[in-house]
């Protein structure tokens, strides 16, 4: 029988935590086409932030990865983030006539989700920012790929829900995984339970930070 990989533990283990993000009301209502509109804005708003404070997360990872291949995928996923994700929200809320600064960014649990995987970033190593964006990109995807055979009455959601469904995200969240794999079969179980911790922990943040939507 094949030794469990490093990522099937962490999913395994953090079955319950991921089960209930990739079932969080924020995409059920998106499933059953019931999302309001102050809620998606709201939370275009949030993540729009966020999206910001994730190309710091993955410059501390170029700048932790150990090697050049590793370097040169986050070099075209920083390129991503800020020439591709920033400019949707960019068009968007010129679209819809959204003013992000009207919006409270200090909210606790959106607050708490920036500065917790920041931390994360900044202050562990190169495997700890790839555990803690394995858990938000393959939860994306997971939710996203159920989401996008929805019909959808906003065009700017389901735009939304496709990037997050289509090929190229799917191998972003692919190669997290395969990084953790690869790097998991010489870890001690210590060091791949505490990876695990972090994951489970970046799944809590991102259910308060859906859950900070609706508030």
């Amino acid at each position: 029988m094949a030794a469990e990989t490093l990522s099937e533990q962490i999913l395994r283990e953090n079955a319950t935590v991921f089960e209930a993000m990739v079932n969080h009301r924020f995409v059920e209502d998106i499933v059953m086409e019931r999302l309001s509109p102050q809620v998606f804005e709201r939370y275009l708003v949030y993540e729009g932030a966020f999206v910001e404070t994730a190309i710091s997360i993955f410059a501390f990872a170029a700048a932790k990865a150990e090697t050049i291949e590793q370097k040169r995928w986050l070099i075209a996923v920083l390129d991503a983030l800020a020439n591709q994700q920033i400019a949707y929200f960019e068009r968007i809320f010129a679209e819809r006539n959204i003013d992000p600064g009207t919006y409270d960014l200090n909210v606790a649990e959106v607050e708490a989700f920036r500065t917790g995987m920041l931390d994360i970033a900044r202050n562990g190593g190169f495997l700890d920012t790839v555990a803690a964006m394995f858990a938000a990109e393959w939860m994306y995807w997971t939710w996203s790929e159920r989401a996008a055979r929805s019909s959808f009455a906003d065009p700017h959601l389901k735009e939304w829900v496709e990037m997050h469904a289509d090929d190229e995200f799917a191998a972003q969240a692919k190669w997290l995984k395969q990084e953790l794999d690869v790097a998991g079969d010489a870890l001690e179980a210590s060091e791949r339970k505490r990876l695990s911790a972090i994951f489970g922990r970046a799944q809590q943040l991102e259910i308060a930070f859906h859950d900070a939507a609706y508030v």
